[in-house]
């Protein structure tokens, strides 16, 4: 199994081939969408790379939870109610929600994660 510090430099390879970004831009708090600058077509190379690289599997839904986001059930007045964000911690445990749950705008959901957290979900499947 590799260790924390062998995924994080997969990860950020994975990451810098995917979005053309500076090595030195993929820190752990640097996030996805706000600080590298990804956007959904790029998540699609990113997780293909991320499988290539660590010889995994990662279904959309465990690191894009649209469904809840979509969902009246969960989402009121465009934020995400406490009920979601139960869920939300129950299908990402490996994403820190702290921030979210502050302001849990359903349209700031996308700039949550962050290369830490991709870390986190990868070691999970490992």
């Amino acid at each position: 199994m590799p260790t924390t510090e062998e995924v994080f430099e997969k990860v950020k390879e994975a990451l810098v081939d995917a979005l053309g970004v500076e090595e030195d831009e993929v820190t752990p708090d640097a996030t996805m969408v706000g600080d590298l600058g990804a956007e959904s077509i790029d998540f699609l190379d990113i997780v293909f790379k991320l499988e290539k690289a660590f010889d995994i599997k990662i279904p959309r839904e465990e690191l894009f939870p649209d469904d809840i986001l979509t969902n009246s059930q969960y989402v009121d007045n465009g934020k995400v109610t406490p009920e979601g964000i139960a869920e939300l911690k129950k299908r990402l445990p490996w994403a820190d929600l702290s921030k979210f749950e502050d302001n849990p705008r359903v349209q700031d959901f996308g700039n949550l994660l962050t290369v830490k957290d991709l870390c986190s979900y990868v070691e999970s499947k490992l």
